[in-house]
Formats: C-alpha cells, structure tokens, sequence
C-alpha cells in the first residue's frame, strides 16, 4: 500500500471500505489441505475438465440439445461482426468527464460475440464460425490492455488511464478475457493448429503475460489480501480474480511446479476472502454483488473440486452455505425485488442456474426450490452467461437436473444476521429489512438504521439503490452524490448533521427480539461531534402487517431543529397528522403538534434509477416544530 499515492488510497476506500475489526482466522482451505495434499490430489493433465472434447459430437449434441438452435442464432448473428476499436481517446474519457462506458461498451460487445460465436461453434462443430473466432481471438491479443480504463490508475506507475507500456494489468476484465481465452485454448487448440500454430501459440502467450505471471509474481494488488496493510476489506475481487487465475493456471500452465505453486497461492488468497465475510453468511455488498462474491467464490470452490478429483473441498462447512443461502433470503417478490443496501439495484434475484448449482453442493433446498421459482417469474433466462464460459458449460451440465427440481420461496418469517447486523422480518404480506453495521461497508452508503418496506411485493418505504458508475462514485466526492447520503435514506437528520463516512461511524447496543418483531440500535455513533448526539436509539416493531418506529433521543445541546427523512417509491400526499401512500392503501402517521411535513419530488435522470423507479422518487420530510434535548418520536405504517 505504500507505494500507492495517496489519491488511490482514497478512491479504494471509497470503492472498497476499510474493515477495521479483526477478521476471522480460519483458513479453510490452507488449514484442511496442505500443498502436498494438493500436490497428491492435483490433477496432471486435463482429463478433469467435465464437459465434452470439441472433437466429441455426439457429447455436445447431449449436452447442448435443449438449446441448440438458441445457441446457434446466437452465433449467426456474428458471422459478419466487425471487431470494433477502443481507442485511445475512450480510454481517456475516464479521466476528461468521468465515463466507463465510452471504454467498456465497444470491450463488452466484441467479448459478447466471441463468446457466441465459440459457444455456436463448440454446439454444431462444423466449422462455420471458426474464422471469426480467429478474428476474435486475435484481436484480444492485439489490444494493449485488458484492464478497464477505471482501474488502470489504481495499479499503473503513471495513475494515468491510457494503457502503460509494459505494465499488465490484472483486474475484473482482465482476469475474465484469461480465462475464456484459456477455454478458448483449450477447446480450439486443435483446429486452430490446421489454419496456424501462431494462433493458438498466441493465445497462451499472452494467458500467461498478462494474467499468469503477473498474478505468480505479485503479492500486493490488494484484492490478493496476501502483503496490504492489516485490517483492508477483502470484497468481491478476491474471489473473483482467483478463480480467473485457477481457470488459467489448470487449462494453460504447463509447468507443473509453477501450476502447484500457484493453485496453492490462490487457496492462501480466497481463505483471506472467507475470513473476512461474518460467520452469518451475509453479502454487506447487496444482492447486485452476490454473484461476484459469494457466486465467484463458488464458482473457486467448483473448479478447485474438479481439478483435484473432489478431494479440495469445502461445501461442508456452515459458512459456506450461509453465504450461498443470503440470495434467497433476499428477494422480497413481486417484480424481482430485492433487498437493496449498499450499491445494489432493488430489482435482481440472481442466476438461478448458478443459485442452483451451489445449493445443489451445500444440500441447500431453499436455494435449489428458489432457483426454479426465479425461472417461473420470467419469460426466459440465459444459458450463455455474458463472458463467463464456466459458468455457461455449467449451465448446460445442470440443466436436466435443474428442470426437475420444485419451486418454491424461503418460508421462514424471519432471518436475523446478528453480526452483519441485518434483518429480514415477514408478516402479512409484508416485507420488511432494516440494517445496523458501519460507514464504511464494501460499497457503502451512509444508512446505519435505515429500513425498506413492502406490501403485497410492491414498494412502498424504500431505498433508491446506486446510479450510473462514473469516476465520482468510486472517489473522494462519492459521499457528495445523493444516493449515498443519510439524508436521502430513511434516516434523521440530528441538529444539522448527516452521518458520515469511515469505520468509527457504526452502530451500537443492536438487538432483536424474534418474539416480539422488535428491532433496536443506538445510531448516534454513525453522526459526526458537530451533531452533539449522547444517543438516538430507534427501534422498529412490525405486528399484524403495522409498523412502528420509535427515536428516543438525548442531545447535548439544540442547534437546529431535528428532521425526520423517509424515501417513497410512490407520491405521498399529506394531511393532517398523516400521509397518504401508496395511491392511498397505506399511511404513514406521525404527532402534528410535533412535526411539520414536506414532500421532495427527486427526478430520476439516471437510466439505471429510473428503469426501476420510473421518474419520481419522493422524500417526505418531517421537520420538528421546536428543538429539544430530549424527546421520542413516534411514527406508524398501517
């Protein structure tokens, strides 16, 4: 961490967060198995890979037959693809008005065919789609990085964002195009070698430059969690990363020692990741990231099984399935909503095809019976999954099973996360989710105490979610964009003051009485000096479908009077002592004497808002009249 300045310092923790409590040493893996196990275990040639050789026609006609024709109007569609250029101006972008997207969108599209046009290929294996692969192929081994423009500053000398000559770089992308070239290799080699070996020569060449040796040969990219300063989150990167290395380590390295020495590396590595996630199992980087964190880490876990006959692994243990189960207890219903803290979109619910595969290894029924009912509510789902080619052969491996399996939601009323500090409540047709934690969560907003509400799967008390990614988001000012603010959750503003970010702004005193369906937290610890704040303690009780919630506050001194803030998916309309919501089935209640009541109208100009909200959001705000040191509110949802 030294070397890097101190800008990318704050952008990582701003992206990122820092975790300052001590992490759990456990070490799965490198505890249960030592290098010689995997040595003992590790298989030598490829003769572990599950799915059919490409020269296997009659497997791939198994395998792909419930989809052949899908698959093949996939690849069609790129037969006559032109391989667009990023150039350098794109990459620059980033730096001049803060976009991805100018970069990633011509990346993301030529990935998207190759992709197809291999899958198509490897499903009728007549050759048709083979010289467009090539030229696929060959382009990715052209461009000069396989990095994001985002996170190049973060790991080049120059903090620049146009590719830096002889510097790779090993992100996201980068770790993704390693691996489905080295599918790639390891499929086509063959037939790539009856056009010309400096194809397939190509392609290892730069597996093993740009992602093998970099990762073999470094300690410090902080998403290795192997040499970063003492108490870092360890978040969705890790798992991910690694198990791009693994694929490229198992398809592509030829040197045995090297392969051993590296599997083992990346068994050190994803142990940080497991360390660090709370023993409930919970994914504080929301339902959006669970497919990257806990998915990725399933997806290690698959590989590293496959690779060693089964002998590595670790599905056994509780930790393992918690994290695979908070997927399914997420989702809420009606139009795939789901519970949306921290950088998460309140519409989701996840790959039911991967949901499934993992609870098929952790003996988890709720994920499996979930699975299925997530493919119940849409009209189709993707076999091909986006750049992912293992998990699309996955795919294709456990869909009879998957076919026959029962649908069905979690039935449990409740799920408490005691050391995340989350909680799920159900009662009458309502679903309601409340956090404690702290300010500087993986993808954090500033939320301590902040609760969602539904009815009937429908929103009603919510919260908004994440825009557009730009360079603001992950930097300094990302607490200067309103999504992140308290003051745009359904939280207090307390003399003045918003929370604020950073690890010392946290909850206390949190407990949950099952029982009773009351939740309670002192927040006063999330708010800055200036507040003058001893405690705040709000309480939530939900009972036959109302909800009641409580602040009981005790200040040091008044500034300026209190203000009450609730986000609302739908337009209230206030009268007195109450507000309409809901086009009028629901009210919110609150003392008139105490409070006086405005509404925001938040116009939702980002298409990743307003596609889930439309293009109001409302903020009612419930101002008190007089400023005290002491006093409890009251307000009731019925």
């Amino acid at each position: 961490m030294e070397m890097i300045k101190h800008g990318i310092i704050i952008l990582l923790f701003n992206i990122f967060g820092l975790h300052f409590t001590q992490a759990r040493d456990v070490d799965l893996l490198t505890k249960n198995y030592t290098i010689d196990d995997v040595q003992q275990y590790l298989a030598t040639g490829n003769g572990w890979v599950a799915y059919p050789d490409y020269s296997d026609r009659t497997g791939w006609k198994q395998l792909t037959a419930p989809f052949y024709d899908q698959l093949l109007k996939e690849g069609d569609k790129y037969l006559d693809y032109t391989w667009q250029v990023v150039k350098a101006t794109d990459y620059l972008e980033y730096e001049r008005s803060g976009s991805r997207v100018i970069m990633e969108k011509p990346l993301n599209e030529n990935i998207k065919a190759l992709m197809g046009l291999v899958i198509a290929e490897l499903a009728e294996g007549k050759g048709r789609y083979l010289d467009q692969i090539i030229n696929g192929s060959w382009y990715v081994t052209e461009i000069s990085t396989w990095s994001l423009s985002a996170h190049l500053p973060a790991f080049q000398s120059s903090k620049r964002t146009l590719p830096q000559q002889g510097t790779h770089v090993f992100d996201l992308m980068a770790g993704d195009l390693g691996a489905l070239m080295s599918w790639i290799y390891y499929f086509l080699q063959p037939e790539f070698d009856k056009v010309n070996p400096a194809i397939s020569e190509r392609i290892k060449l730069n597996v093993q430059e740009r992602v093998i040796e970099p990762y073999l040969s470094r300690n410090d990219m902080w998403w290795q969690a192997l040499d970063i300063d003492e108490g870092q989150l360890v978040n969705n990167w890790n798992p991910w990363c690694n198990f791009n290395v693994l694929t490229a380590l198992l398809l592509v390295e030829d040197d045995i020692g090297k392969k051993l020495q590296g599997v083992y590396k990346t068994m050190t590595s994803v142990d940080q990741f497991i360390n660090y996630v709370k023993a409930d199992g919970a994914c504080e980087e929301g339902p959006s990231y669970w497919g990257h964190a806990a998915g990725k880490l399933y997806d290690y876990l698959k590989l590293l099984s496959y690779a060693t006959n089964n002998k590595v692994s670790i599905f056994e243990h509780p930790i393992v399935k918690n994290m695979g189960e908070y997927i399914s207890q997420s989702y809420i219903g009606g139009d795939r909503w789901v519970v949306n803290f921290a950088d998460a979109s309140a519409k989701g619910g996840g790959d039911p095809l991967l949901i499934f595969r993992y609870g098929e290894d952790v003996h988890s029924t709720e994920m499996m019976q979930f699975a299925k009912y997530l493919t119940e509510q849409r009209s189709s789902f993707k076999m091909i999954e986006g750049r992912d080619a293992f998990r699309t052969l996955e795919n294709f491996l456990c869909y009879p099973t998957f076919q026959k399996q029962q649908a069905q939601l979690p039935q449990n009323t409740y799920k408490w996360y005691p050391e995340t500090e989350f909680l799920y409540l159900k009662d009458k047709n309502t679903f309601f989710a409340v956090k404690g934690g702290y300010n500087n969560e993986s993808h954090n907003h500033n939320d301590i105490g902040s609760f969602i509400l539904y009815k009937e799967g429908k929103p009603l008390f919510i919260d908004a979610g994440v825009g557009t990614y730009t360079k603001k988001t992950f930097s300094s000012e990302r607490y200067d964009i309103w999504t992140m603010q308290s003051a745009y959750h359904n939280l207090p503003q307390i003399n003045g003051h918003d929370q604020r970010f950073g690890a010392s702004y946290k909850s206390k005193d949190v407990s949950f009485d099952s029982k009773k369906g009351v939740f309670k937290l002192d927040i006063a610890g999330a708010y800055p000096a200036e507040a003058q704040v001893n405690k705040w303690l709000r309480s939530y009780e939900l009972k036959n479908g109302r909800l009641l919630i409580q602040d009981d506050f005790n200040l040091q001194q008044t500034n300026t009077t209190n203000i009450v803030h609730f986000m609302v998916a739908e337009k209230p309309v206030i009268s007195k002592g109450r507000i309409s919501l809901g086009n009028g089935e629901h009210t919110l209640t609150f003392d008139v004497n105490e409070f006086e009541a405005s509404i925001d109208a938040i116009e939702q100009d980002d298409p990743r808002l307003s596609n889930v909200w439309g293009d109001y959001l409302y903020r009612i705000n419930l101002k008190a009249k007089q400023p005290k040191l002491k006093a409890k509110y009251t307000f009731t949802v019925q």
